[in-house]
């Protein structure tokens, strides 16, 4: 196990055991939002590259403007 990541169950390890359910329930939803999140933007892998030249095309016809940031 890394370092940072032992430190960190040893010190959550000291908290009630209720505290130690609700970190640990949140830790779990955060590791399966990260897998639901890679999954669905591999998932989009060709639909973005779809409207990435969907852009490109769109900006080599001269039907673009440039971004003002300042503007907005």
């Amino acid at each position: 196990m890394a370092k940072l990541l032992d430190e960190a169950f040893s010190e959550a390890s000291k908290l009630p055991e209720s505290e130690q359910e609700v970190l640990a329930a949140w830790i779990l939803e955060e590791l399966a939002s990260e897998r639901r999140w890679s999954k669905a933007f591999a998932d989009s892998a060709d639909a973005l590259a779809g409207l990435a030249d969907e852009a490109l095309a769109e900006h080599r016809a001269q039907r673009t403007r440039r971004l003002k940031p300042d503007r907005l």
